[in-house]
């Protein structure tokens, strides 16, 4: 299968090299403009490699997002960055390789050859097969938190965020993996480690809410009530002692 790469960037000049670049090595590129557009795609596919402007609001958080996927699924990142960046806190984020603006083709060239051997291709059928989905949390009057969806049950869900999650009531929504119902609520977060790790209890969903969850979870898991692992390799994870 071929190599693909996820690009967050607005800069026409600078798009312009990446994928003059990525053709030359025969990578496929897919193009998103902004943190929380990157996050749903890094959510529902697979990415050899994903390319971040970090001059972009959320670049750091779309990194920290990519880097906890599991091994075989993690992409190779880019960070663009210009003199002003600190860089250390770039690599702090997850970043493997940092591109300097404004890009030259032969900078860039050399970098992505660099990180093509690490690249992992996508063997699937379908880049877009559902195996994860994202749950948006607030906390106050703060932008909503992103996370991962880990598992699912009808009295809530386990989490993975960028970051560790304060122990609060907090408003929440998601799409159900795999179908165009989106839930909404409200939950507690009883338990959470420092690895951003969380369980999140429900405490306030709509009755119909409730029963696309009952559904969802019937069709998926041979007894009712049991929780459903959202990614496709949880089964083959370390399980999270603390129970929902």
């Amino acid at each position: 299968m071929k190599l693909n790469a996820l690009l967050m960037c607005r800069e026409q000049e600078s798009m312009r090299v990446l994928v003059s670049a990525l053709e030359d090595l025969e990578i496929d590129e897919e193009l998103c403009a902004s943190g929380p557009q990157a996050m749903e795609l890094l959510a529902l596919g697979h990415y050899s490699a994903l390319v971040v402007d970090f001059d972009l609001p959320g670049a750091a958080q779309v990194v920290k997002m990519a880097r906890l996927s599991p091994a075989q699924r993690r992409p190779v990142v880019f960070a663009m960055i210009d003199a002003l960046t600190d860089i250390g806190s770039t690599f702090q984020s997850g970043a493997n390789f940092v591109l300097y603006k404004p890009l030259l083709m032969e900078q860039v060239s050399r970098s992505l050859r660099a990180g093509r051997a690490f690249m992992v291709p996508d063997r699937r059928r379908s880049a877009r097969q559902k195996t994860e989905s994202l749950v948006y949390l607030r906390f106050g009057d703060v932008c909503p938190v992103p996370a991962l969806v880990l598992e699912l049950s009808t009295d809530g869900l386990s989490v993975q965020a960028s970051e560790p999650l304060p122990a609060a009531d907090v408003p929440l929504r998601f799409l159900l993996p795999g179908t165009a119902h989106l839930i909404e609520g409200n939950g507690e977060v009883i338990w959470a480690d420092d690895t951003g790790r969380a369980g999140i209890l429900f405490n306030d969903l709509a009755p119909s809410a409730r029963r696309q969850l009952r559904a969802w979870l019937a069709k998926r898991s041979p007894k009712k009530g049991t929780r459903v692992a959202v990614r496709e390799n949880a089964r083959h994870e370390s399980r999270v002692s603390k129970s929902i």
